[in-house]
């Protein structure tokens, strides 16, 4: 049995219905997808550019390589352990607020749909 199982219908006009299109292809979800997050009260970003997910597979390979080097230089102790992990924390935390800023939904002020849209 499906879990969504509340069927819900209801009419736009045409400009109504190309603005909630335009949003959703936008978007890169389909139509479902991003009337659920806007119920949740989150605004869904636009679909990120095509080389952002290549970008961040080569930042994350950057940080796994800097992890490791981290890993044998506290065994040995021959690098400044404390200026690379702090160069580590914030390689971390560049890479989520990229995430933030590009993929994850906005919240809205308040839950439910906003009042913008």
């Amino acid at each position: 049995m499906r879990k969504r199982n509340v069927p819900v219908m209801f009419r736009l006009n045409r400009k109504e219905a190309e603005a909630l299109d335009k949003k959703v292809k936008k978007s890169g979800l389909n139509r479902e997808a991003y009337l659920r997050q806007l119920i949740t009260g989150v605004v869904p970003r636009d679909a990120p550019p095509p080389d952002y997910y290549s970008m961040m597979r080569e930042l994350h390979k950057i940080g796994n390589n800097l992890n490791q080097i981290a890993q044998k230089a506290h065994t040995l102790n021959v690098i400044d352990v404390q200026r690379y992990d702090g160069a580590m924390r914030m390689f971390e935390k560049t890479v989520k607020e990229i995430t933030e800023a590009v993929i994850l939904p906005e919240k809205t002020e308040g839950r439910g749909i906003p009042q913008n849209m």
